[in-house]
Formats: C-alpha cells, structure tokens, sequence
C-alpha cells in the first residue's frame, strides 16, 4: 500500500518516458527475441546435421561427408547447407589455389570440408566460430572426413577476438603461409562484415599480391555498409562477381586499376 502512495506522484512522469521510448524498447526487444530465436533454430539445426550426417557417411572419406550433407539439404530445410553456394565456393578456390584460408562462421562444418576438400597440399584452413557446440561437432566432421589437425584449426570465439590474434598463430605456420590469407569466407554476423574487413587489413593479414572474400548473405542489404566502404576504395577493392546468396570482392594492396 506504502509503494502505491509513493509512486502515485511518479506516475505521469513514468508514462511520458514509457510513451517516448516505447518504440526505441519494442524495437531493442525485438532484436533480442529475433536474436535467441537464431541461436536456438541454429543449434537445432547443427545437431540434427551433424547427427544425420555422422550417422550415414563412409568416415574418412570427404566426398562421402559432402554427398550425406546433400542429401540431409535435400530432405530437409537448413540455412547451413547451399548447393548453388558449394558450387560458387568450389570454383574458387580452385582458381585461386589459396596457401592459407580464413572462414568465419563454422556452422555445421559444410563449407569447411569443401574448403579443405580442394586446398593444395600444404594449405591450411583457419576457421572462428563463436557457438562453442557448433566448434565442437564441426570439428568432429572435419576429422570425421579424413582431415587431420595440421591441416586445419577451429577457433572458438567471436570474430573481432580472434583476428587480433591470428599474427601471432600465422608466425607459427609455413613459410608459404606467412603473406596472409588468399581466401576469405564471410559467413556468420553480416554485421560484422565490414568490420572484420578492417580488422583484417589493419593486422595486414591479408595477403597484399591479392586475397579475394567471398560474403554469403540472404538479403542483399546486409552488405550495404561493406560494399559502401569498396566502393570508397577504387585503390585497393573491387567487386568481382555478384551470384544469388554470394558476392566475392578482391583486395590488392596499393594497387590501381583492378579488373572488374
């Protein structure tokens, strides 16, 4: 009863707020629910993947790991699994050839047994997820395929924390691999993206002779801000191809007159 007293003289200052930054509070709660609403459909469908696929692949052989992952995308509905994206991946690493390759956004380990499938031999892939569950079983498929740990590594953490860090792992790899990364796989936060970008070329782990970034996104306004920021920057970015779900752009160092 004492509160009620209290609070009554409050009262018209407490609805003029609420009134003011209901909008701002709808659209906060909004963005959480939509957030946890990922995280738990995602989880679900990384267990439900994994299980489906450790349960009917031959081990130890890649091409199997990927055909039961097709046949998991088949049959059922999953933001992790893209055939047309597998396709648009696979041409280019085996144009590029890539000594060294980051991916960030793991997943169900779809795209990384894709990524390692077509390395060279001495390559080596380098992939950051932030779900600890998601590393876990996507490393599990990584060695499930026949992989071994030298030639791949999972970071668990958000991607602004494991960049800072990647100079310093760099240094511990082959000589080959010491001018930076020459592939790049964007695939988790599209918020991140340009962020991450910058991140990279401030820590000069970009490989300067070229490194080219493939951005997978659902809607084409999740790169308005990265694709902004290369169009800013003629010198050093181009745009080199724009397919459905995918956009790959190209970094050259301090050079001019990129090939569109």
């Amino acid at each position: 009863m004492w509160l009620l007293v209290v609070s009554a003289p409050l009262l018209p200052a407490i609805f003029m707020v609420s009134r003011r930054y209901r909008v701002k509070v709808s659209v906060l709660c909004h963005r959480a629910l939509a957030w946890a609403l990922r995280l738990v459909r995602g989880r679900v469908c990384v267990k439900s993947t994994h299980a489906f696929v450790f349960s009917r692949c031959t081990h130890g052989k890649a091409d199997s790991i990927l055909q039961t992952y097709d046949l998991y995308a088949n049959t059922h509905p999953s933001l992790c699994i893209s055939p047309h994206m597998s396709g648009v991946l696979e041409e280019a690493v085996q144009r590029v050839r890539p000594p060294l390759v980051l991916e960030l956004g793991m997943h169900c380990g779809y795209s990384s047994v894709r990524l390692l499938r077509l390395l060279p031999p001495a390559g080596r892939l380098i992939t950051v997820e932030l779900d600890p569950l998601t590393a876990e079983l996507g490393e599990e498929i990584i060695l499930v395929s026949g992989f071994k740990h030298s030639q791949f590594q999972v970071l668990t953490s958000s991607s602004a924390e494991a960049i800072p860090t990647l100079p310093s792992l760099l240094t511990d790899l082959d000589k080959g691999s010491s001018e930076g990364f020459s592939l790049v796989l964007m695939d988790h936060d599209p918020q991140q993206y340009l962020p991450d970008l910058l991140s990279l070329e401030r820590e000069e782990l970009l490989r300067p002779s070229g490194c080219s970034f493939l951005l997978i996104h659902r809607k084409q306004r999740d790169l308005r801000e990265i694709l902004d920021h290369i169009g800013a920057r003629p010198d050093c970015y181009c745009i080199k191809s724009e397919r459905q779900g995918v956009t790959e752009i190209f970094y050259q160092k301090g050079s001019t007159g990129l090939d569109r």
